[in-house]
């Protein structure tokens, strides 16, 4: 039954009898819990993993999530975080010290480009970004002090692959923790635990959750990795989502395989509709057979998720903010993962960058696919 996925969503960690028999679980909005005797309290505080002492540690509306993404990520255990980038600090803090050496994939999110650049640099943790599409660029750049590898396979904005299993087995030849950022998959279309990799991390807000209204993270591994990471940097940075968030987080998953299937139902269609089109240079997603990593996506994903990134073919940046105002669906925002169809155009970005002005991020979410091409369609006849 554990395998069943309706059964993870639905019912996993869902103790009815101690719930009022209610079909929808009741919160345990208390961030404080009692005990009878002396000896009981005794007791509980040597288990904080496990029991209720302090909603910052363990909450049991909390721990039903942790039960049920540990489950779907095929971990052991897994650690709720009030976001997404908590979830990944929390794991890299925990496995570097001063001195140590970290490598991590070119252009990642950009609050964990920020982590290793503007943070941990600050206390001699030194970096190394690296082409992700050839696994043997994390071998070129292990050194001596080298004590941890980041993936983000696809990674933000131009949704480059790594190859999974091959940079995982380089981490335990030479002992190196691995972490992949698996965001853009949800556990229904990839697995990085299964490809070798030690911990998987999501930013929940996405579509674990899947309705626009939570911030959350999770991050999933070994009992061990998890007891050392939530007795030291999830306890002492207190970076523990609310019992409600946790709620709504379970209340996502419910609908978790029916939103993602939608979602990239529609990215099939929706891609092959912009790649065909006169004022579209190229469309970064992995799902186009003419994509440079089409046959690792198909290896190491089930399918390809909601996000893709268009260059158009725009003369001007006038150009482009023409076609991102005249789309009625896709809301301009930041962020993905719910039910509404989302824009981000790098035109809007502050400051100096790297990216053409053209490119566009789309997240394609669960409206009527037609509808949604239509709307692209008279957008681009603007530019």
């Amino acid at each position: 039954m554990m395998d069943d996925l309706s059964y993870i969503l639905t019912h996993l960690g869902e103790d009815r009898a101690i719930g009022y028999d209610a079909v929808v679980p009741p919160i345990v909005q208390s961030g404080n819990f009692t005990y009878p005797t002396v000896a009981a309290m005794r007791a509980t505080v040597q288990q904080e993993f496990d029991k209720p002492v302090y909603t910052r540690g363990h909450n049991p509306t909390v721990g039903m999530v942790r039960q049920k993404i540990a489950t779907l990520e095929h971990a052991e255990d897994a650690l709720l975080f009030s976001s997404g980038v908590a979830a990944i600090s929390a794991a890299v803090l925990s496995f570097v010290k001063a001195g140590d050496h970290i490598v991590c994939v070119h252009k990642p999110y950009n609050w964990t480009k920020k982590l290793l650049v503007e943070l941990l640099a600050r206390f001699g943790v030194e970096h190394t970004f690296v082409d992700g599409t050839d696994a043997e660029n994390y071998r070129r750049a292990i050194k001596p002090n080298t004590t941890f590898f980041i993936l983000e396979s696809p990674n933000s904005l131009t949704f480059e692959l790594q190859d999974i299993a091959a940079v995982a087995a380089i981490g335990k030849e030479h002992g190196i923790i691995t972490l992949c950022d698996n965001s853009y998959n949800s556990p229904l279309f990839q697995n990085p635990i299964d490809l070798g990799m030690d911990m998987v991390a999501h930013s929940a807000t996405k579509y674990l959750n899947g309705h626009s209204d939570v911030v959350a993270g999770v991050l999933a591994g070994s009992h061990a990795h998890m007891r050392q990471i939530m007795s030291k940097e999830f306890m002492t940075l207190g970076a523990a989502p609310s019992p409600h968030d946790a709620w709504l987080l379970m209340r996502g998953l419910r609908t978790l395989e029916l939103r993602v299937n939608r979602s990239a139902d529609n990215s099939e269609r929706i891609a092959t509709f912009l790649a065909a089109h006169p004022k579209v240079k190229r469309v970064h997603w992995p799902g186009l057979k003419e994509h440079p990593q089409h046959e690792l996506a198909k290896r190491q994903m089930k399918r390809v998720a909601g996000l893709m990134t268009i260059e158009l073919k725009a003369p001007d940046e006038a150009a482009v903010e023409r076609f991102c105002d005249n789309l009625k669906t896709f809301l301009i925002a930041v962020s993905w993962g719910g039910y509404e169809s989302l824009q981000w155009p790098v035109c809007a970005l502050k400051g100096p960058n790297d990216l053409p002005f053209t490119m566009v991020r789309l997240y394609v979410g669960l409206e009527n696919a037609d509808f949604l091409i239509a709307d692209l369609d008279q957008a681009l006849a603007r530019i």
